[in-house]
C-alpha cells in the first residue's frame, strides 16, 4: 500500500482517468502560483542551453516559460546542467531545483522529455539509453514533423572546431564568457532597479563582432552539411546560443538559442510548423502592455 503522500492528487488522478500504480515524489504536486493564464499548447517544444549551476541561468524566466506551455514532447538539447562550472564552485539557487521539479513534472504528466547531453554536460553521455524520472537519456535523436520532415536533433558541439580540436581553448573561452555573462547579471540587476525588463548585453555583443558573426555562419554551413551527409530534412541544435531558422541548400538549420542570453525556445504546432519563441521579448511587451493598461486606468 503506498503512502498517500506519494499519491496522486484525487482530482489529478480523476482527470488522467487512471490511477497510477507507481508512487512519485510528493514535491511534483507543490502548488502552482495562484494567477490562471491559459496554456499554450504545442506539438513538440526544443530548448537548450540552459546552464543550471551558473549565475547567468535565467531560471525564473524559462520556470515562466515552463509553466506556460504544454507539449506532447520536450527535447532538452543539451547544457542544460553546466558541470564545467559546478567543478570549480557549487551554485545551485532554488530557482534552478524549480526548473528540474517543472521538467520532472511534465514528464509525470504525460509529455515525452528527451535529453540530448552536450558538451558541458557530458558526463552524461556514458548513460544514453537510460531513462531517469521518465526522462529519456540520448546523444541525439531523430524526430519526425506533423508533416512528415525528419529532423536530426544533436547539441551541436560535435561542428565546433574550438571544442573538438582545441579543448584548451574552449575552456579559455569559457572563462571570458563567464565574466561578460557576470556583467550581463550586473547590468540587469541595476535595469530592475530602474524597473527595466531584461536585455543582454553578451547578445548584443555577439551579434555585432565581425568574428562572432563569422563564426556562426561556418557552424550552421557546417551543421547543414552533416545533416544533408545524415540524409535528413533538417537539423535541430544549440550550442552557440543563436537562435536561428535558416534554409542552407536542401537543408533546414534551426537553433533553439539558450536561457543564458535571450532566452528563446523552439515550438512546432500541431501542423509541422516551426517558429522561435522569443520569451525574453515576449515578457518585456507583456510588462509594457500591462503597464499602459494601469496608466489608462489611472487616467479614466
Amino acid at each position: 500500500m503506498l503512502d498517500e503522500a506519494f499519491l496522486p492528487p484525487a482530482r489529478a488522478r480523476r482527470e488522467a482517468g487512471v490511477r497510477r500504480s507507481l508512487s512519485y515524489p510528493a514535491w511534483l504536486d507543490l502548488p502552482e502560483p495562484r494567477a490562471f493564464r491559459p496554456k499554450r499548447r504545442f506539438r513538440t517544444v526544443w530548448i537548450s542551453d540552459i546552464h543550471l549551476g551558473t549565475r547567468g541561468c535565467n531560471a525564473v524566466l524559462l520556470v515562466d516559460f515552463l509553466r506556460s506551455i504544454e507539449c506532447e514532447t520536450l527535447y532538452l538539447v543539451g547544457d542544460i546542467v553546466d558541470g564545467w562550472r559546478l567543478r570549480k564552485g557549487w551554485y545551485w539557487p532554488d530557482a534552478h531545483n524549480e526548473v528540474i521539479r517543472r521538467i520532472l513534472k511534465m514528464a509525470h504528466r504525460g509529455t515525452r522529455v528527451v535529453f540530448v547531453a552536450g558538451n558541458h554536460d557530458e558526463m552524461l553521455r556514458d548513460y544514453a539509453g537510460l531513462t531517469f524520472g521518465g526522462v529519456e537519456l540520448v546523444n541525439e535523436a531523430i524526430h519526425q514533423t506533423a508533416d512528415g520532415r525528419r529532423l536530426l536533433v544533436q547539441h551541436g558541439d560535435a561542428f565546433d572546431g574550438v571544442v573538438l580540436y582545441a579543448r584548451w581553448l574552449a575552456f579559455l573561452g569559457d572563462q571570458a564568457y563567464a565574466l561578460l555573462l557576470r556583467l550581463n547579471i550586473l547590468l540587469n540587476r541595476v535595469r530592475r532597479q530602474l524597473h527595466l525588463p531584461y536585455w543582454s548585453l553578451s547578445s548584443y555583443l555577439k551579434k555585432r563582432v565581425k568574428n562572432a558573426v563569422q563564426y556562426i555562419c561556418r557552424f550552421e554551413e557546417a551543421v547543414a552539411q552533416a545533416a544533408l551527409q545524415r540524409g535528413v530534412d533538417g537539423v535541430v541544435c544549440g550550442h552557440i546560443h543563436c537562435a536561428e531558422i535558416r534554409t542552407i541548400g536542401s537543408v533546414i538549420y534551426y537553433n533553439d538559442g539558450d536561457w543564458v542570453e535571450s532566452c528563446t525556445a523552439l515550438v512546432e504546432d500541431a501542423e509541422g510548423t516551426m517558429r522561435i519563441l522569443d520569451w525574453a521579448a515576449e515578457t518585456r511587451d507583456a510588462a509594457a502592455a500591462e503597464a499602459v493598461a494601469e496608466l489608462e486606468e489611472a487616467f479614466a
